[in-house]
């Protein structure tokens, strides 16, 4: 999370926020300032040519208001200090404040024109949770488990979306990764002629057995509550039984719905009617049948990636379940199986979120920030080869689209904290190329969703490995260098440009156009979350559009 420093301007007694006696408002303000001041600054201040540098500030404009801040970290926008507006009273000559939150959101409802009545509520639900999250983590105690550690560190969310942990729905708390939650799933017995499944399931078969003419489902108890009155008819007339809890407990990932069971090592996806980010996070039922697709699709493409680059891991998706009763059931009742890391990584390799290494110490291994802080420019470029690499060979070689982004991918460390492995997951946002495979025989309402054309493609994987990814991961380890910060950072990005162009040179295909271009110098795609939230539109009509990329080579900078 970055750190705001607090204004240097006396409180006035008269308006202070009551929040102000909460020990966690003034952290949960700075999170949600800053992720949608970030948005503002990415998605609508740079494009409109309202950004301009001042000395050590960023002057932007947001509905005719001057606000400034501090920036570093390249494109990812990291904040020293706190941002302030520039104030003016009665005529008087104006003078620069600190910026809060709801002064901010009235600000960009403002330029925006309205028309989104439920936005600054959204924002505000953002700010509560991670207040709320803070207060809960306090009293929590983190799982012993390195890689569990890792995905339950992500208090402030995604930096570069308006809302990042506003969540639909009452009682979350009791099922958040951010506050080391556990808990039992429920145990449902489906009639076995109404069991819908395909694939390995046997994970599911180990939270216990069912009555004679019944299959056990384990279900998310949040999504039972959500569910209560579809699920009343089914459980009155036997279609369904309630089992009760499961067995043992199992752990929320950082995606919330997901959650790994140490009984069998095996990760279960959960449906969740619920809107996190930008997605209610059900399993639709076509997505279902997807994810065992494409583990059977991908096994011969990651097995040859592999070989071509050692410590490259996947955590298949090999079976789901669920329950014949009407679309709305079938999708919210529907659980997909997938591998755990532990059961892929190899002997010695501890894996790690990206998203925790990107957000800064929280969760991650103290070899990992030892080794990262001695040698940081070996260390990335370790880093860079292990995550880039595959995820290019997957696009032009085989014509995959993984979604490369810190909430995608764990890293393994050896016991000197080195990157040595790359593990990809989320069949969910994999796709295959249009033109690449062939989907003949494939339900066409399957097969569709399975697509990107080749330019989409591209955006998708620039996106997320380097905006997401690779942009994030070296904000944070040139911040780890005192004083040289920017120095730092320029390094990194020029030996992540050298180990690129290594990779075009002995790897890629003639297809390998777009890495040509970005190795020019072309602009990233950066995700318009901001954008989409306004428009409460679905995720999937998001678009993009261009920042500065941090591979160009300046005038005079190639030796």
């Amino acid at each position: 999370m970055d750190r705001l420093l607090l204004g240097s301007h006396a409180p006035d007694p008269h308006t202070l926020d009551p929040h102000a006696l909460d020990p966690h408002a003034a952290p949960a303000e700075e999170a949600a300032l800053g992720a949608l001041l970030r948005c503002w600054l990415r998605e609508v201040g740079g494009p409109r040519g309202h950004v301009h540098g001042a000395g050590p500030h960023l002057t932007l404009r947001v509905a005719g208001t001057p606000v400034r801040v501090r920036v570093r970290g390249g494109i990812a926008l990291r904040f020293d200090g706190p941002p302030e507006h520039l104030v003016t009273v009665q005529g008087a000559e104006g003078r620069w404040r600190p910026l809060d939150l709801p002064s901010l959101v009235a600000l960009v409802e403002r330029e925006l024109d309205g028309g989104n009545e439920e936005f600054a509520a959204q924002v505000q639900a953002g700010r509560e949770a991670v207040a709320a999250i803070l207060a809960a983590r306090a009293r929590a105690v983190p799982p012993a488990d390195p890689w569990l550690a890792s995905e339950q560190a992500l208090v402030a969310g995604h930096p570069f979306h308006p809302a990042p942990k506003a969540r639909s729905g009452d009682g979350w708390l009791d099922y958040a990764p951010e506050t080391h939650a556990r808990f039992a799933p429920r145990l449902l017995g489906v009639r076995a002629d109404l069991v819908v499944q395909e694939g390995d399931t046997a994970a599911l078969d180990a939270f216990g057995g069912a009555p004679p003419g019944y299959v056990p489902l384990p279900a998310h108890p949040w999504q039972l509550d959500l569910l209560a009155a579809e699920l009343r008819g089914p459980l009155a007339d036997g279609r369904l039984v309630d089992l009760g809890p499961g067995p043992r407990a199992v752990v929320p990932t950082s995606s919330v719905r997901t959650v790994y069971d140490p009984g069998t090592g095996m990760c279960l996806k959960f449906s969740l009617d619920v809107r996190i980010t930008n997605c209610v996070r059900k399993n639709a039922w076509y997505e279902l049948s997807g994810a065992v697709e494409l583990t059977r699709r991908l096994a011969p493409v990651f097995a040859r990636l592999a070989r071509r680059f050692p410590g490259t891991r996947w955590l298949s998706e090999p079976g789901y379940r669920s329950a014949a009763l009407g679309t709305r059931l079938l999708e919210g009742l529907g659980v997909i199986v997938r591998t755990g890391p532990w059961a892929v990584c190899g002997p010695g390799t501890t894996p790690v979120l990206a998203g925790a290494l990107a957000a800064g110490a929280d969760g991650v291994p103290e070899a990992v920030l030892a080794r990262r802080a001695a040698d940081p420019v070996a260390w990335w470029e370790a880093y860079v080869e292990r995550v880039a690499f595959p995820v290019l060979d997957a696009f032009f070689r085989h014509g995959v689209v993984l979604e490369a982004h810190v909430q995608n991918v764990l890293v393994g460390f050896d016991a000197s904290g080195w990157p040595v492995e790359a593990v990809f997951r989320d069949l969910e946002g994999t796709k295959l190329v249009t033109g690449r495979h062939d989907l003949t025989g494939l339900p066409g309402e399957v097969a569709g969703p399975l697509s990107y054309d080749a330019a989409r493609g591209w955006d998708r994987v620039a996106y997320c490995l380097f905006v997401n990814h690779l942009a994030e991961v070296a904000a944070t380890v040139s911040s780890t260098v005192a004083g040289t910060a920017d120095g730092v950072l320029r390094a990194l990005w020029a030996v992540a440009r050298e180990s690129l162009e290594r990779y075009a040179a002995e790897h890629t295909t003639d297809s390998a156009e777009p890495l040509t271009r970005l190795l020019a110098g072309a602009p990233l795609p950066a995700k318009a979350n901001l954008g989409v939230r306004w428009a409460r539109a679905a995720d999937r009509t998001a678009g993009y559009v261009p920042v500065p990329n941090p591979l160009r080579v300046a005038e005079g900078e190639r030796r």
